[in-house]
């Protein structure tokens, strides 16, 4: 992508010639003292990251919602087994993710406290960046504090480019970068672009939901010169997955940067947990790969795999990166064991997608993911259907808006390394009353855009 590079490029100058570039300066830290210790098959601490307990005020409290309660006082068993989450390899309670995590506590405390330019970043975070751009076919990597600062943390690198270039005035219309993003892409992803919008240095379009026809039309139609498609790797409330080698056959055909937030394919998808561009075999044609560690890691924290040119210059003008407090150094050796963990335990990414083959087996629903949506319809279907799913032991929460559209209320069901086939066999007896005689969960394209 000469055109993108040259733009970056040329951004940077710009930045070096004001002594605006910035770098990060790792503090120096023992590392690891040994490689973490992995199991050939699941252990009891995996019962851990799926079963939880609610105290009886909270209970009570959800079997209120809605308005449904009656008086008296209901007998519910506080033992769940959690289908919400999003812990998908297991991995928040493997004893190697918390070994690293009291390890490095006792040793370090919560770390230097400030944000990665001033004093935050240490070599923990220098090897996880590593490993995360050997994972994403990168030559690069950006820690963020969360998924949502890393997506924010691109949308207004982006945005400054044209405002950079174009000395001392307000971009035109056509030196601004054309957002093209998909109608339910994440709202971090949204609420990045309507604020470099308003910022008046981008130019957003909208494209029907995974519609590569719509796409087309619209990236035909724009005379702006640079061009950025961003969008959901898979998609975190209907589990279906953007179409990745369309995507790459139109920047072929258009020369856009392609930017994906792989925030639910990392560690999931692909022989090697590279995600979903290593499922489809496309890791060399997505430009920039956003991603979270709070999910199947199993931890928190986000993340920017990327050349090391946009590196420097998200580093450099990434507000939620430069004004966030850097990640702790016990959450930072957790994210390397989980790392370690999931190269060494693939049995996990197996069992997983043996869980989706089952799911779909005994419901007869079109499933291409560990994400299921059983759209219900109205917020007052969804909370009679929570409150079911509770009843029955299940810890499913009803989603509502705004975090989906009107009248699409669902359940929203995540399958984990953790969960046995007789979890999800009892599960899908308790939601039989909510299962639709045919539904392909795959095909959202009538929702409107969240942006």
């Amino acid at each position: 992508m000469a055109q993108w590079d040259a733009l970056v490029d040329a951004a940077l100058a710009r930045l070096d010639s004001r002594s605006l570039l910035r770098t990060t300066r790792p503090i120096a830290l023992a590392p690891p003292p040994a490689q973490p210790e992995t199991f050939p098959g699941p252990g009891p601490w995996d019962r851990a990251a799926v079963e939880i307990r609610l105290d009886g005020a909270t209970l009570r409290q959800w079997l209120a919602e809605g308005g449904e309660a009656n008086g008296q006082e209901e007998e519910v068993g506080e033992k769940l087994i959690l289908f919400s989450g999003n812990d998908y390899m297991g991995l928040s309670s493997h004893p190697a993710i918390r070994d690293a995590a009291v390890k490095a506590a006792q040793e370090y405390g919560m770390g230097p406290r400030g944000s990665a330019l001033i004093c935050g970043y240490t070599t923990y975070h220098k090897m996880v960046e590593e490993s995360l751009a050997e994972l994403k076919k990168k030559e690069d990597c950006l820690l963020c504090p969360t998924g949502f600062s890393a997506n924010m943390a691109v949308m207004t690198a982006l945005g400054n480019i044209s405002s950079l270039l174009a000395v001392g005035r307000k971009p035109t219309k056509e030196e601004r970068i054309a957002i093209f993003s998909d109608s339910l892409n994440h709202a971090s992803i949204i609420d990045g672009i309507r604020l470099v919008e308003r910022q008046q240095e981008v130019v957003a379009f909208v494209y029907k939901h995974c519609d590569m026809s719509h796409l087309d039309s619209l990236l035909s139609g724009c005379s702006m010169e640079n061009k950025v498609v961003i969008t959901d790797s898979l998609f975190s409330m209907d589990g279906d997955f953007a179409p990745l080698p369309e995507l790459v056959n139109l920047r072929r055909k258009y020369g856009f940067l392609l930017v994906i937030d792989d925030a639910h394919g990392t560690l999931v998808c692909g022989e090697n947990g590279g995600g979903a561009p290593e499922l489809f075999e496309c890791e060399n044609d997505i430009d920039i790969s956003i991603g979270t560690l709070s999910k199947a890691a199993g931890c928190h924290g986000g993340f920017i795999a990327c050349s090391s040119r946009w590196r420097r210059l998200i580093q450099s003008r990434g507000r939620s990166f430069i004004f966030s407090t850097a990640l702790p150094v016990p959450i930072v050796a957790s994210v390397h064991a989980a790392l370690c963990v999931s190269r060494k335990e693939r049995w996990r990414r197996s069992v997983i997608w043996r869980h989706v083959q089952y799911f779909a087996s005994l419901t007869k629903i079109n499933i291409t993911s560990p994400i299921i949506s059983i759209i219900v319809g109205s917020e007052e279907t969804a909370l009679r259907a929570g409150r079911h799913m509770l009843r029955s032991g299940f810890h499913v929460t009803p989603i509502r808006p705004p975090t989906v559209p009107p009248n699409s209320c669902r359940l929203r069901i995540t399958l984990s390394a953790s969960h046995s086939s007789d979890d999800i066999a009892r599960l899908v007896d308790a939601l039989t009353p909510w299962l639709p005689d045919k539904q392909d969960v795959a095909q959202r394209d009538d929702m409107p855009s969240k942006l």
